[in-house]
Protein backbone atom coordinates (compact mmCIF):
# COMPACT_ATOMS: atom_id res chain seq x y z
CA UNK A 1 0.00 0.00 0.00
CA UNK A 2 1.32 3.29 -1.01
CA UNK A 3 2.45 5.34 1.81
CA UNK A 4 0.47 8.62 0.45
CA UNK A 5 -3.42 7.78 0.24
CA UNK A 6 -3.95 9.90 -2.73
CA UNK A 7 -1.18 8.21 -4.87
CA UNK A 8 -2.92 5.84 -6.87
CA UNK A 9 -5.39 9.20 -7.98
CA UNK A 10 -2.62 11.83 -8.35
CA UNK A 11 -0.54 8.92 -10.66
CA UNK A 12 -1.52 7.83 -12.88
CA UNK A 13 1.63 5.90 -13.59
CA UNK A 14 2.34 4.66 -10.09
CA UNK A 15 2.48 1.39 -10.74
CA UNK A 16 5.42 1.82 -13.68
CA UNK A 17 7.08 4.48 -11.08
CA UNK A 18 7.16 1.16 -8.82
CA UNK A 19 8.57 -1.76 -11.33
CA UNK A 20 11.35 0.86 -12.13
CA UNK A 21 11.97 1.53 -8.45
CA UNK A 22 11.73 -2.34 -7.88
CA UNK A 23 14.29 -2.98 -11.32
CA UNK A 24 17.10 -0.57 -9.25
CA UNK A 25 16.90 -2.09 -6.49
CA UNK A 26 17.17 -5.87 -7.53
CA UNK A 27 19.81 -4.43 -9.85
CA UNK A 28 21.85 -2.40 -7.56
CA UNK A 29 21.30 0.56 -9.17
CA UNK A 30 22.37 -0.40 -12.36
CA UNK A 31 20.18 2.20 -14.84
CA UNK A 32 21.76 0.15 -17.80
CA UNK A 33 19.46 -3.06 -16.74
CA UNK A 34 16.07 -0.61 -16.36
CA UNK A 35 15.77 0.73 -19.07
CA UNK A 36 12.83 -0.95 -20.39
CA UNK A 37 11.08 0.19 -17.08
CA UNK A 38 11.81 3.83 -17.52
CA UNK A 39 10.82 3.83 -21.10
CA UNK A 40 8.13 2.03 -20.09
CA UNK A 41 7.19 5.36 -17.14
CA UNK A 42 8.30 7.71 -19.64
CA UNK A 43 5.87 6.74 -21.93
CA UNK A 44 2.90 6.42 -19.55
CA UNK A 45 3.93 10.12 -17.82
CA UNK A 46 3.73 11.25 -21.65
CA UNK A 47 0.41 9.69 -22.17
CA UNK A 48 -1.59 10.97 -19.51
CA UNK A 49 0.18 14.75 -19.82
CA UNK A 50 -0.96 14.55 -23.15
CA UNK A 51 -4.47 13.22 -21.99
CA UNK A 52 -4.73 15.54 -19.08
CA UNK A 53 -4.08 18.97 -21.47
CA UNK A 54 -6.43 17.88 -23.90
CA UNK A 55 -9.05 17.90 -21.20
CA UNK A 56 -7.48 21.06 -19.79
CA UNK A 57 -7.78 22.86 -23.56
CA UNK A 58 -11.52 21.61 -23.20
CA UNK A 59 -12.82 22.44 -20.27
CA UNK A 60 -12.69 19.48 -18.71
CA UNK A 61 -12.54 18.83 -14.45
CA UNK A 62 -10.62 16.79 -13.53
CA UNK A 63 -8.02 17.28 -15.86
CA UNK A 64 -6.70 13.72 -14.86
CA UNK A 65 -9.26 11.79 -14.83
CA UNK A 66 -10.45 9.68 -12.16
CA UNK A 67 -9.26 6.46 -11.43
CA UNK A 68 -12.11 4.42 -12.90
CA UNK A 69 -12.40 6.27 -16.08
CA UNK A 70 -8.78 6.06 -17.08
CA UNK A 71 -9.30 2.08 -18.26
CA UNK A 72 -11.77 3.08 -20.59
CA UNK A 73 -9.32 6.33 -22.27
CA UNK A 74 -6.52 3.85 -22.75
CA UNK A 75 -8.39 1.20 -24.54
CA UNK A 76 -9.66 4.14 -26.69
CA UNK A 77 -6.46 5.48 -27.28
CA UNK A 78 -5.39 2.19 -28.56
CA UNK A 79 -8.23 1.33 -30.42
CA UNK A 80 -6.85 4.38 -32.43
CA UNK A 81 -3.31 3.40 -32.18
CA UNK A 82 -1.63 1.93 -35.90
CA UNK A 83 -0.96 -1.73 -35.61
CA UNK A 84 2.76 -1.79 -35.29
CA UNK A 85 4.25 -5.05 -37.46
Amino acid sequence: MPRNLNAERDNPCLKEQDLSFKCLNKNNFDRDKCEFYFANYNNCKEFWNKVRADRRAKGIAPYLPPIEEREAIKSEYMKGKPKQS
